[in-house]
């Protein structure tokens, strides 16, 4: 039996692996279970006591405005001296309601638009995935060195860069195989949610590829994090090394950099912070104002912007997990393993 099928097979076999995978799979059935409720399918009959309400809505606020100018009327007679603080200039006779102040659109129930709001589900997918692949990879290599496997295991195979690589290659197969049969599980789940409690309009085959790409891009962090994870982990040979860099640069990024931009004043500060890749990851693009050039005393002011694209995310979120990756192989090519 081949080392990739063996630490595949004790991947799976740990219990960890399967408890994280049992909560993730139930959270996520949960997400889509208790979101498939607050959906309305917009029917005639739904759409039709939509436009009552609105059209009842706007006869009381014609009446409320005619009963409002007969009191101003009324009080003008008496000779009121606070007429125009009361009721405004003119009685308020040019605040007259109009019909399209009440739009049917405010009295319908919410409606989950495939097309447009799956995309967001798709980075939801990715983030609980995203921790599963984290747990799951930091777990496998830092249980390992912990208990005396590595070693054990490194006795019986010697060659330190195929142990360390084959139980990356576990790890990710593992990851890629949630992703994928979970990925594909989730979007059926909200396909059928709009399909009976919501709608499926406009799927083109152009919408059908953007999603695709969206799923691609989610896998692509998916199995960057995961491997990541590994490489910490097996840096600093146990779970919490892992941990402990991710609360690291999530202090370093979203607290200690954003301070040190805002006192310094640097223009578009956020391009330091790794939050605005990983957003421009999954929506393509985020773009950036910069305000401080703004003279608004001379009048309307155009900020300067910057553009940060997926590409720019794709470089530096990938060159950060090859430096990890890397250093985690030259380290084990190097270092004592007793």
């Amino acid at each position: 039996m081949s080392l990739f099928v063996t630490e595949l097979r004790r991947l799976a076999k740990r219990r960890l692996t399967r408890l994280l995978l049992v909560l993730l799979v139930l959270g996520l059935a949960g997400v889509a279970t208790a979101f498939s409720f607050s959906s309305h399918k917009l029917s005639k009959e739904v759409v039709a006591q939509a436009q009552a309400t609105s059209d009842a809505q706007y006869r009381q606020a014609v009446e409320d405005w005619k009963k409002t100018v007969a009191t101003c009327e009324a009080a003008q007679a008496r000779g009121d001296q606070d007429i125009e603080e009361r009721f405004g200039p003119n009685c308020g006779r040019d605040w007259m309601p109009q019909p399209e102040m009440f739009d049917l659109k405010w009295n319908l129930p919410y409606q989950f638009d495939f097309r447009a709001e799956f995309p967001m589900f798709i980075a939801v997918f990715a983030g609980a995935v995203a921790l599963f692949a984290f747990l799951v990879g930091a777990s496998f290599i830092g249980a390992e060195w912990a208990n005396g496997g590595m070693m054990n295991l490194l006795l019986w195979r010697p060659k330190r860069l195929t142990v360390l690589g084959t139980k990356l290659a576990a790890v990710l197969t593992a990851s890629l195989g949630a992703s994928l049969v979970l990925g594909a599980l989730w979007t059926l789940a909200f396909w059928l949610i709009g399909t009976y409690r919501g709608t499926t309009a406009k799927m083109t085959a152009g919408a059908w590829q953007s999603i695709g790409l969206d799923g691609l891009r989610a896998v692509g962090l998916i199995l960057l994090i995961g491997g990541a994870a590994f490489a910490l982990a097996s840096l600093g040979r146990h779970t919490a090394m892992a941990l402990g860099a991710v609360v690291a640069v999530f202090g370093i990024s979203e607290v200690a950099v954003r301070i040190a931009v805002g006192v310094l004043k640097v223009p578009f500060g956020d391009r330091y912070v790794l939050s605005t890749y990983a957003q421009a990851w999954f929506t393509k693009q985020v773009e950036l104002l910069d305000y401080r050039a703004c003279e608004f005393a001379k009048g309307e002011c155009h900020p300067a912007q910057l553009l940060i694209t997926w590409q720019d995310s794709a470089l530096v979120l990938g060159l950060g997990g090859a430096a990890v990756l890397i250093a985690a192989f030259w380290a084990m090519r190097r270092r004592d393993i007793a």
